[in-house]
């Protein structure tokens, strides 16, 4: 039996562990919402400026590539290239690119706003190496070694964008944005040589919205940052090569310590699938202000909980004492109390016996409710096979049972793009026959209710093994060729083609019908996009994007390749794959 002094310490010790409990709960809980909360503010700042930069460096790339583009279709230049006179090319040039090329003395032409004027050029021959210019300065000054950086191991058929170190003007190191534009010949089409064109870069250092952000560039396993001493400089592009190759990342966040500070460095690279080597944007946020308020903060949450801690110490205390005032009433237990207490035991048990029945049934009603939709669906089929039904109200049924097949197919759309969005679907690869899926598919055409005269032409070899998984491969072809038949002309023709492009599975869809606009094209990826060719047709716009995201986690791409008045095609890329080991057959 316990004593009244020995009950108190006891309940004042409980009680004691019981407010100790709840306040260290609460103080974790704040410490990490507030944790929660300054990590939010700087990556919401850090996020807005990179937005902002990114914008102001794609339409810097769109312009320069544009005026390259431009400059590579001048009538001189490719008079010089086409016939063979090619000690006229480079004056010629120098007479075509007057407008945009830097004068001796270093000042931009009057005809050229902003960063769009050339500090020099050059031509690349055929094999992609940069043809001699005249002695004088007219092209641009750059040594030889600098020059032999534009040397490209084959001639590019698309632009390609690069960036190099130029000492050439004898005031140090300066970086120079680079875009070698291909010359197509206007006799066979193809590539002849390059014209190559070199810029100042954007000013990454800018006005910065958040206060201490630094950006400069990675290239050549060096970092060009002003700002930081050249020690911090080359331990920084060490660590960024470190996490480059352990990563394979084309952008990247990563936290760094500079002069014992932490900040947070975000790479991204410029001139992805460029011949010219790779080259990064890197930007450096400093975390020291956050981590001082965020451990502000903590102390004064720390100094909170400990007040709480003294007040609930005296409260208990005082408690204590007042409720072990009836302990000696307690103490002496009748047989009817002990009674009443079996009693209660008893009523507990059974009370406890109808909540584990009242669980077990909504356990059983959460899992009946699971599918909604398909006992809906099960409902308007089982009132659709009636048959007392007029002809009015069974077409409306029917409408209904259709809508939910729609409902069901957009559900398992959203969920596996939210899944794909959210990075929580992984893909178990393998090696798939993609010639076997074409022939399922083709051998299912016939069978559909809505199936119109169309013509299916193949191009198919006999086993095509890419890299991925069987069931997503199939919604990506079922996708494409579901909209190459829906789109179809009655009578039209329907091509799939599939070729082996070195290490690729190239997979093309073509089919008759109308044209795809122009001014929509750049939007029939998007999600719930219903362009005017397919307001009429059923759908609800999530196919081709469903398509392409698969595509890319497959480690491919989709794109359109051609929509015209007569034809439209889309690509779809997949990596190869060897044909599976045959299992070895058992004897006898």
């Amino acid at each position: 039996m316990s004593t009244p002094v020995s009950f108190r310490t006891k309940l004042m010790v409980a009680m004691m562990l019981v407010v100790f409990a709840v306040t260290a709960l609460a103080w974790f809980l704040a410490q990490r919402s507030m944790t929660a909360s300054v990590r939010r503010d700087w990556q919401r700042d850090f996020q807005t400026e990179l937005a902002s930069l990114h914008a102001r460096q794609d339409m810097h790339h769109a312009a320069l590539a544009e005026l390259c583009r431009m400059l590579a279709r001048k009538p001189r230049i490719h008079a010089a290239l086409e016939d063979n006179a090619l000690d006229l090319l480079y004056p010629s040039a120098r007479d075509e690119l007057r407008d945009v090329l830097m004068s001796e003395g270093g000042t931009p032409p009057e005809t050229t706003a902003g960063p769009l004027h050339a500090h020099f050029y050059r031509f690349l021959n055929g094999q992609g190496g940069v043809m001699t210019p005249p002695q004088d300065q007219s092209t641009g000054q750059l040594t030889p070694t600098v020059a032999a950086q534009l040397n490209l191991p084959a001639l590019p058929g698309t632009p390609q964008t690069g960036y190099l170190i130029n000492t050439s003007d004898g005031t140090g190191d300066t970086i120079e944005e680079i875009i070698a534009m291909p010359i197509v010949s206007t006799e066979t089409e193809s590539p002849i040589a390059a014209l190559v064109l070199g810029f100042k870069p954007m000013d990454l250092t800018g006005n910065r919205a958040v206060a201490g952000i630094k950006s400069g560039l990675w290239l050549n396993g060096r970092l060009h940052l002003s700002g930081l001493s050249e020690t911090i400089r080359a331990a920084l592009a060490e660590q960024m090569t470190h996490d480059m190759l352990a990563a394979d990342q084309s952008e990247r966040s990563l936290t760094v310590q500079i002069d014992g500070s932490p900040s947070l460095l975000f790479y991204k690279i410029l001139n992805p699938r460029s011949l010219f080597p790779p080259a990064y944007e890197v930007c450096i946020y400093p975390l020291a202000d956050s981590i001082d308020r965020q451990r502000r903060l903590f102390w004064q949450l720390a100094a909170v909980s400990g007040s709480l801690l003294l007040g609930a110490f005296l409260a208990s205390r005082y408690l204590s004492i007042q409720l072990a005032v009836p302990v000696e009433k307690l103490t002496i237990i009748s047989a009817e109390n002990r009674l009443q207490r079996e009693r209660a035991e008893t009523a507990l048990e059974l009370t406890h016996e109808e909540l584990q029945r009242s669980a077990r049934f909504s356990a059983d009603a959460s899992h009946q409710l699971k599918t909604p939709v398909t006992v809906l669906r099960a409902g308007l089929e089982e009132l659709l096979a009636g048959e007392k039904l007029t002809a009015e109200v069974r077409e409306e049924m029917s409408t209904l049972v259709h809508q939910t097949f729609r409902l069901t197919s957009i559900i398992e759309d959203l969920l596996l793009l939210s899944r794909m969005d959210a990075g929580r679907l992984r893909l178990d690869f393998s090696s798939v026959n993609l010639t076997q899926l074409l022939e399922a598919w083709l051998d299912d055409l016939g069978a559909l209710p809505d199936a119109i005269d169309l013509k299916v032409e193949t191009d198919i070899p006999p086993a095509l093994f890419i890299q991925g998984e069987k069931r997503y491969t199939m919604i990506i072809l079922q996708n494409l060729m579901e909209n190459a038949r829906k789109y179809n002309r009655s009578g039209g023709r329907i091509r799939i083609a599939a070729r082996v492009e070195n290490t690729w599975g190239v997979l093309v869809i073509g089919n008759t019908g109308l044209p795809i606009p122009s001014g929509a094209q750049a939007n029939i990826f998007q999600r719930f996009h219903r362009g005017a060719v397919g307001e009429d047709l059923p759908g609800h716009g999530l196919g081709l994007n469903l398509a392409r995201e698969l595509a890319r986690l497959h480690g491919g791409e989709l794109r359109l390749a051609r929509s015209d008045e007569e034809w439209t095609e889309f690509e779809v890329r997949f990596r190869l794959a060897s044909p599976p080991c045959a299992a070895p057959s058992a004897s006898t």
